[in-house]
């Protein structure tokens, strides 16, 4: 007699593959098992599944087509079946399937531009803080802001790729059209941050993603930037900065170098 851990992985397993059979144990109200009312179940199951893909991952799917999208969604409901009932959290993993997916290598750019669209959703579900406002820096001194250290909302999260496709993403959303893309032009780095209740992704400048980065390992601004200057094309400190102030891309500062300093909330 199969344990209710093996009648379950039984089921589960059974629920994803239509090669198997109705699993044992498991009968219809007349006390039968019945084939026909299992797929049905089965086959509402994945619709579903895929049908939160696709909204998950809308521009993907107008990339690739509707068709092909649910087709490609039931083989990575296959493989990846939800691991928790938060279904937030599903569809974590699709874009590295989409890097190993053979019938997508024509389109390089598809999982990175995945990859925004998972950051969209896990930026709008982050933590709601306020962020600080740009004023609250204005009394930090010349002589301290290399020494200053931030933190960042926890919305924030960064995509970097080899390819255009935050460019191949934003013409793929809502009402915008497609239109022809050099994609011998470089790659792009995108920054996702929840703003009150809007997901805004801005295109980050050349070393801005290495700078972000060091400020959220809690390095100094001074430090941050060194490490954004080894970027060949060059850093613009001014620009990036303004840009992230602008954002509100923070949620509190202190000074290194202050003895027992407390870090500034936002108010």
């Amino acid at each position: 007699m199969p344990s209710l851990g093996e009648r379950q992985h039984a089921f589960a397993c059974a629920l994803l593959d239509p090669e198997r059979s109705v699993p044992e144990g498991l009968v219809g109200p007349d006390g039968r098992p019945s084939r026909k009312r299992f797929n049905v179940y089965r086959n509402n199951v994945v619709v579903g599944l895929t049908a939160t893909l696709k909204d998950a991952f809308p521009a993907v799917a107008r990339i690739v087509g509707e068709e092909f999208f649910l087709a490609m969604g039931r083989i990575y409901v296959a493989i990846e079946p939800p691991s928790s009932p938060i279904m937030l959290d599903y569809g974590k993993g699709f874009p590295t399937f989409l890097q190993s997916f053979e019938p997508v290598t024509s389109l390089p750019y598809l999982s990175d531009v995945a990859r925004i669209e998972r950051a969209w959703v896990e930026a709008y579900h982050s933590a709601d803080i306020a962020p600080l406002e740009a004023a609250a820096f204005a009394k930090i001194s010349a002589m301290d802001f290399p020494e200053l250290r931030v933190t960042l909302h926890p919305s924030w999260r960064i995509v970097r790729s080899a390819f255009p496709a935050l460019t191949i993403w934003q013409m793929n959303i809502g009402d915008a059209m497609p239109r022809e893309v050099d994609m011998e032009a470089g790659g792009e780095d995108a920054f996702v941050l929840r703003s009150g209740t809007n997901v805004e992704i801005r295109s980050l400048p050349p070393g801005g993603a290495d700078f972000i980065e060091a400020l959220a390992e809690g390095f100094t601004m001074m430090e941050a930037m060194k490490r954004a200057m080894t970027d060949e094309r060059g850093f613009d400190l001014s620009s990036c900065l303004s840009g992230l102030m602008t954002a509100h891309a923070f949620i509190a500062f202190d000074i290194a170098t202050a003895q027992h300093s407390q870090p500034r909330q936002a108010s």
